[in-house]
């Protein structure tokens, strides 16, 4: 940068006093300054500017870095789960001649799917007392939708 010492500026001063006029002279330092502080300003911009840049340039090469260690990751876990499968089709042969598997019967399937008794959902929520439901809010009697709005309906018109 320029070198500008206390006997430079006042020898600028001087020769600025002389040139512009001391009424002048107010004028002229003001818009100096203003230029200044524009140009001081588009420096800051462009700095600001250069360095998102670099930080962006940081970051696509942090993601590129990262992409490739998780395909790395995905590659080593792939390949211990083709080995895993492998062991365990070795072992399921061995095991297999020895086991056999029980005939399904479709009426004892059924009978264990079937909800009934005291675990069904019905018989559980009956078997709540009607003081409960009232208290809680639930609904104590069966009524279809229409029939619900008809009896809301007519009530508020009256």
């Amino acid at each position: 940068m320029i070198d500008l010492g206390v006997s430079k500026l006042a020898l600028i001063a001087v020769v600025a006093l002389v040139v512009v006029g001391p009424e002048r002279l107010p004028k002229v330092a003001r818009m100096a300054g203003t230029l200044l502080g524009r140009a001081q300003r588009y420096m800051a911009e462009v700095k600001s500017e250069v360095n998102r840049q670099m930080e962006v340039e940081e970051f696509k090469q942090l993601r590129e870095e990262s992409a490739a260690a998780l395909k790395e990751v995905e590659n080593s876990i792939h390949s211990t789960v083709q080995e895993a499968n492998a062991h365990l089709s070795d072992q399921a042969d061995i095991y297999e001649s020895n086991f056999t598997r029980p005939v399904l019967d479709e009426v004892e399937v059924l009978r264990k799917t079937k909800r009934q008794g005291r675990n069904s959902w019905g018989v559980k929520r009956a078997a709540r007392p009607t003081w409960y439901k009232r208290s809680s809010g639930m609904r104590t009697r069966v009524q279809s939708g229409a029939a619900r709005m008809k009896r809301f309906h007519h009530s508020a018109l009256k």
